[in-house]
């Protein structure tokens, strides 16, 4: 009967530990938050872009944890026309059902497809593409935001003009 507890225990304890754990509670990041975590000159292979802080977009969590986007100043740089959005995330993401990017830096780009638009990332460090996955127009009347990542308790996605990208987050 002792050994009986004990191996119920045993199985039940660490169960038990992890799901008291709670999970993180992501919000919107402030414009602080946003100009403390984002650099005014993103590092994008050899060059160091400019940011237009006042486009910073993110969320953070309870943790410190941070997820954020800023529009790149890149006339005049060879990435003109390639990307337009520095991305900068301490949490791993997936990116619709396709993608799955470590914590890093990245940058965004996008082309109109005939479903939406298809959007293009790339690693900050190196310019190698990490892949595209689509982005779709929304269903619901929304307001329209040049790039604006939601709180996953809100809407789980990254709004560009009026489509959407939906992402999860590892818990």
């Amino acid at each position: 009967m002792r050994l009986w507890i004990i191996c119920l225990l045993a199985f039940c304890l660490p169960h038990l530990a992890l799901s008291a754990q709670p999970k993180p509670t992501w919000r919107a990041a402030t414009p602080a938050e946003l100009e403390a975590f984002l650099p005014a000159r993103a590092p994008v292979e050899k060059e160091r872009i400019e940011t237009e802080l006042r486009t910073a977009t993110g969320i953070t969590d309870d943790h410190g944890h941070t997820i954020a986007a800023v529009v790149l100043i890149t006339a005049g740089y060879a990435a003109d026309g390639k990307y337009s959005h520095y991305l900068l995330t301490q949490s791993p993401l997936h990116l619709g059902t396709e993608i799955t990017l470590p914590a890093g830096a990245y940058v965004l780009g996008w082309s109109r497809g005939p479903d939406g638009l298809l959007v293009h990332i790339f690693d900050a460090a190196t310019g190698a593409e990490r892949g595209n996955v689509a982005a779709h127009a929304s269903k619901q009347p929304i307001r329209i935001e040049s790039f604006k990542i939601w709180p996953p308790a809100d809407r789980p996605t990254i709004q560009i003009g009026r489509f959407l990208l939906p992402y999860t987050l590892e818990p």
